[in-house]
């Protein structure tokens, strides 16, 4: 896994929404891409290839559903359908169609990311993938749970390796603390100070004074493992 930010497309005819799911996911640290009809949203996903799609139903040229099936006629890109409509049926057509999750508008900002990287990680373990995660001389095999620095295995308590896991699989990524908590304790931890506990104990095993921090405070928001060059 290089770090390299994930593409989105997001297929939204609303200006306004579509600007802003833009800049909020630039912000998050992914790469972009805005359609604003289905045949520009399909012309874009031929040529970025993105890892997921944000995709609205109500599209003017086409229904957001035959978008779905165009695009699961050929790939198994995760899908995430953001639509006004709310009916139960309508939710299961889209989901049959293989929409991989459906969110009603109006939807929360930090529920989105959420389920964002949730189609992402889905999507690395539908290819039977485990990453092998690096930064500076950090190395996450998520594969065979070793972390290891400059060539030195870690030892690192359960916790501890499965809150560094949910930083490296957003490497360079803002993860919020309520995602964090919720990742890796489940509905037992909401107190975001046992959070700040386990990433005291983290960052000392883990970095150098002199080399400055891996893990990153984002104030207001949670925590980032720094995507930096090989030392």
């Amino acid at each position: 896994m290089s770090g390299d930010p994930a593409t989105v497309l997001v297929v939204e005819d609303d200006l306004s929404l579509g600007v802003a799911l833009v800049a909020t996911l630039k912000a998050a640290g992914y790469r972009p891409v805005l359609a604003r009809t289905a045949s520009e949203g399909l012309r874009w996903f031929a040529h970025y290839a993105p890892d997921i799609v944000l995709l609205d139903l109500g599209l003017p040229d086409r229904d957001g559903l035959t978008v779905i099936a165009d695009i699961r006629a050929t790939a198994a890109t995760p899908i995430v359908v953001l639509s006004a409509r709310s009916a139960e049926a309508m939710k299961v057509q889209a989901l049959d169609l293989g929409a991989d999750d459906y969110v009603p508008k109006p939807f929360g900002v930090e529920e989105l990311l959420a389920r964002l990287r949730a189609g992402l990680r889905h999507a690395v373990q539908a290819r039977g993938s485990a990453p092998v995660v690096r930064t500076a001389d950090l190395t996450v095999d998520l594969g065979r749970r070793r972390v290891t620095r400059g060539g030195r295995e870690i030892a690192l308590s359960p916790k501890e390796y499965d809150l560094l896991s949910e930083l490296a699989l957003n490497l360079g990524r803002p993860v919020a603390h309520a995602d964090l908590l919720k990742a890796v304790w489940g509905s037992e931890r909401t107190d975001v100070q046992y959070l700040r506990v386990y990433v005291g104990q983290l960052r000392r095993r883990l970095e150098e004074p002199a080399d400055g921090p891996l893990i990153r405070s984002e104030p207001g928001i949670g925590y980032r493992l720094a995507d930096l060059p090989a030392a």
